[in-house]
């Protein structure tokens, strides 16, 4: 049967998002699964971090509690973080983690996102969720979905008879798909680790997620990339209510 190259497209959608959960390499963790080490003040719990808004300041206290918790981590991963402060005002808010060629993590954080966040509490939050994104190996386990997930979609036009048109087109599709499906559980997982390393640096994460209440909420899209802010505000809550029943 030769089916049409928009009926082909549209069955490959519905596919591709059906088959993530069995093509991806490595399945996406709980989130709150990697658990910071209990680095505590004789008091039980950790010092205070200074209320300044610098982001000096609040880098030199979450960088080595991020980096601890890297090393700590089953895997292999360079664990020297780079964080930096892109200073361009032109640039809407935002922050996000990357690696250099060297495979040095970078953790970037705009001036305008600095200018939003209320105060040291946030900015601390935000970075030290960049800083999970690396130790919870998001960028490698996206990778990995994205590619099984083109290859997936490319195979299923193959065999409905696409042409090789079709068949790049559903790649495509795939590769979207595939780069979708487990990111707004990688960005859960990130905000349960990163509430424990801004913790641990002396921070306060339940303030700290205060941004949410005023960002705008993306909802609950279909292949959207980041849930919606109740759900990660919950999140937050649920671990330091866990961590405090561990002190």
């Amino acid at each position: 049967m030769s089916l049409g190259r928009s009926a082909v497209l549209s069955m490959l959608l519905g596919a591709v998002v059906a088959v993530q959960g069995c093509t991806v390499a490595v399945a996406p963790q709980s989130s709150g699964s990697t658990r910071v080490p209990q680095a505590k003040t004789e008091s039980g719990t950790p010092a205070p971090a200074p209320a300044t808004k610098n982001f000096a300041t609040i880098v030199a206290r979450v960088e080595p509690v991020a980096e601890q918790v890297c090393r700590s981590t089953p895997g292999t991963r360079n664990c020297d973080y780079r964080i930096v402060l892109d200073r361009d005002p032109s640039k809407p808010a935002n922050a996000y983690q990357t690696l250099l060629d060297s495979g040095q993590p970078m953790l970037v954080v705009n001036q305008t996102l600095i200018d939003d966040l209320k105060n040291a509490d946030e900015i601390a939050f935000v970075i030290s969720h960049e800083a999970a994104h690396h130790i919870e190996d998001h960028i490698p386990r996206q990778q990995s979905s994205t590619e099984a997930a083109a290859i997936a979609a490319g195979l299923a036009a193959a065999a409905l008879g696409g042409n090789s048109a079709v068949i790049a087109n559903a790649q495509q599709i795939g590769a979207f798909a595939g780069s979708r499906a487990y990111s707004k559980d990688y960005e859960l997982e990130a905000d349960s680790l990163g509430a424990q390393i801004a913790y641990y640096a002396g921070y306060d994460p339940v303030v700290g997620i205060g941004y949410f209440t005023r960002a705008r909420d993306p909802g609950d899209q279909f292949l959207g990339t980041h849930p919606p802010n109740a759900e990660r505000i919950k999140e937050v809550k649920d671990t330091m209510a866990r961590l405090e029943r561990q002190q």
